[in-house]
């Protein structure tokens, strides 16, 4: 029998099937191959392990009834191992999850765990082997990239840790950009105001290599509010800010929650994701439980928890 370890997932997108994947202490891949035959296998039970048919629930569920912004049904994701015909890496594993309209959810864990998949997937940038994903009462998952592409670009905004900013276009272009591309360009008072609200208006007419980092991701902020979505998705949006700037950012994050945005963000920072309303942490790609405490250490101590197990 061998046994091979790998810290992530292969960059590769191709599907494929297999065997449940694990993570040692590290948050590795197993790979274990016996008699010629390689599949990722889970010799440790997950934290907090649901039934398919009952998902974890998220803590800011009140009982009211209403469908949730996003749910995901069994959602799997496993990718090829490049040279590895016989192999597959299980990136997600069966996760069954509904995050609540208007909530601030922070997805945490080890790297190598699964949240950006997760993230990916939901937000439709990246296909699942299988599951489903069903976002404002539309399944997306399985769309043809154009359509889904079409409802990203009207239900959807994204903050990253790059920024994602067009390196040709002004501040005031950049935030006008996805409401144009959804069909419903902005007017000038809107761009304006969005700028405004972040203390960019000064900054409108300057391209992004002239702007800090910190107002680079405000832009990035004022370009989201400006379109106005029902669901944010963040993927580290302070992973490359100093201390000022990161709170410039969750505090516009949290403020597009109390609009009634649902903000899902991914983050490695255990003090950003206790300003959300609930934290989903993830180990050996699943869900290993939920919590709805704002304490950063107490969030720490869950995620090794979960991957030491």
């Amino acid at each position: 029998m061998e046994i091979h370890d790998h810290a992530e997932p292969p960059a590769s997108s191709q599907k494929g099937r297999s065997a449940s994947g694990t993570h040692a202490h590290n948050e590795t891949w197993r790979m274990i191959t016996r008699s010629g035959v390689s599949s990722w296998e889970n010799d440790t039970p997950a934290v907090g392990d649901a039934t398919p048919t009952s998902p974890v629930k998220h803590p800011y569920v009140h009982g009211n009834g209403e469908a949730p912004a996003i749910s995901v049904r069994q959602l799997t994701r496993i990718y090829e191992v490049p040279g590895r015909k016989d192999a597959r890496v299980v990136a997600l594993d069966h996760v069954d999850a509904d995050f609540p309209e208007g909530s601030f959810t922070a997805v945490v864990g080890a790297s190598g765990s699964g949240k950006s998949t997760l993230l990916h997937c939901m937000a439709g940038l990246d296909e699942p082997t299988a599951g489903t994903v069903t976002t404002l009462g539309t399944v997306t998952s399985g769309m043809k990239p154009a359509k889904r592409a079409r409802f990203r670009a009207k239900h959807t905004g994204f903050v990253f840790q790059e920024y994602n900013l067009i390196a040709s276009l002004t501040a005031a272009e950049n935030v006008s950009m996805p409401a144009k591309l959804a069909g419903n360009p902005l007017s000038k008072k809107g761009i304006r105001a969005a700028l405004e609200a972040v203390d960019l208006a000064h900054r409108a007419d300057l391209k992004p290599h002239q702007l800090s980092g910190g107002e680079r991701q405000r832009v990035a902020i004022a370009r989201v509010m400006a379109s106005h979505p029902r669901i944010v998705f963040a993927d580290e949006p302070t992973g490359a800010l100093d201390l000022d700037s990161t709170g410039v950012v969750l505090d516009w994050l949290r403020q597009l929650a109390s609009r009634g945005t649902t903000v899902v963000m991914v983050t490695h920072d255990v003090e950003a994701a206790a300003l959300a309303d609930s934290v989903a942490v993830m180990s050996g790609g699943r869900l290993a439980t939920w919590s709805s405490c704002r304490d950063a250490q107490r969030i720490a101590d869950l995620v090794h928890a979960a991957r030491a197990r």
